[in-house]
């Protein structure tokens, strides 16, 4: 029995090892790709990031959470933040921890509430009982991609015809409009080149901003 207890203790010993290497050597290839970028790296634990942020719905999920592995500072002239972010949910034998990585963008006007993620199978479902997403134009986007937003005018401002072409060209991230931000976020942590693609998908959907609704948001902002 003694033997068995050792076995347990060593490979215990071997998981939490694995991890803090694991999170040691991602510390050190964004803090590397951060400073090749001009970004300002800070690997410590966040916990005001939902706080600061507080416009987006995810950063508020479960419990224990905080950002970290932040790297900040300017973008092609604007504003950019990208982030590991750590909660949990559940307690007792029930509780998991999750995580996912993130970029947000700074946007120069402000922006309405829009959330853009991959279809699910569940959606289908929810279509079936009368909870249903924003349909565009194309067959093919509205069958890629969930749609929500509390103005649904908003949406087909911001999601043209171009916008739809973009998205349909990029990876498939979860995007969510709030405040001054556009976030792209994943489930799962990213490596540098997916930061700089996410960064490029926000990019791509600010640019492709229609000039009637930047003026519309200046003159609401005066």
């Amino acid at each position: 029995m003694p033997g068995v207890y050792l076995v347990f203790a060593i490979a215990v010993i071997g998981f939490v090892g694995c991890a803090i290497w694991r999170h040691a050597a991602r510390r050190r290839t964004i803090a590397a790709w951060a400073a090749s970028r001009g970004l300002v790296y800070d690997p410590a634990r966040d916990r005001s990031f939902d706080a600061r942020f507080s416009e987006f719905g995810s950063l508020r999920r479960g419990q224990n959470r905080f950002a970290h592995n932040l790297a900040e500072g300017d973008w092609n002239g604007r504003r950019v933040t990208t982030f590991d972010y750590r909660y949990q949910t559940g307690s007792g034998k029930n509780e998991q921890t999750r995580h996912f990585s993130g970029v947000l963008l700074r946007s120069e006007i402000a922006l309405q509430p829009l959330y853009i993620r991959p279809e699910r199978v569940f959606d289908r479902i929810g279509e079936f009982l009368g909870i249903d997403d924003i349909d565009f134009e194309s067959a093919e986007f509205s069958r890629v991609f969930y749609v929500k937003s509390p103005d649904k005018r908003w949406a087909y401002d911001v999601i043209h015809q171009r916008t739809m072409e973009f998205l349909l060209s990029m990876p498939r991230y979860s995007i969510e409009f709030g405040g001054e931000h556009v976030m792209v976020r994943s489930h799962r942590w990213f490596r540098p080149s997916d930061f700089e693609t996410a960064i490029r998908v926000a990019e791509g959907l600010l640019d492709r901003l229609p000039e009637y609704v930047r003026r519309g948001a200046e003159r609401g902002g005066r």
